[in-house]
């Protein structure tokens, strides 16, 4: 059984083996805004202000 792939990541695939160059560009943009390093007080400042999710985000009642 195959599995589904999308035109737009059969696209990617294919264009990402034409321009193996931006691989590097790809990494670069993840690092701007994802990979940064936290700190231990930094983690526990980001759980101290974490709004608990309710159960059902429409019910009223909780």
């Amino acid at each position: 059984m195959a599995m589904y792939e999308s035109d737009h990541t059969k696209f990617m695939r294919e264009w990402m083996e034409k321009h193996p160059e931006q691989r590097d560009e790809q990494k670069k943009g993840r690092a701007l805004w994802w990979d940064k390093p936290q700190s231990v007080e930094e983690q526990k400042r980001v759980a101290a202000v974490r709004v608990p999710v309710k159960p059902y985000y429409y019910d009223i009642n909780n």
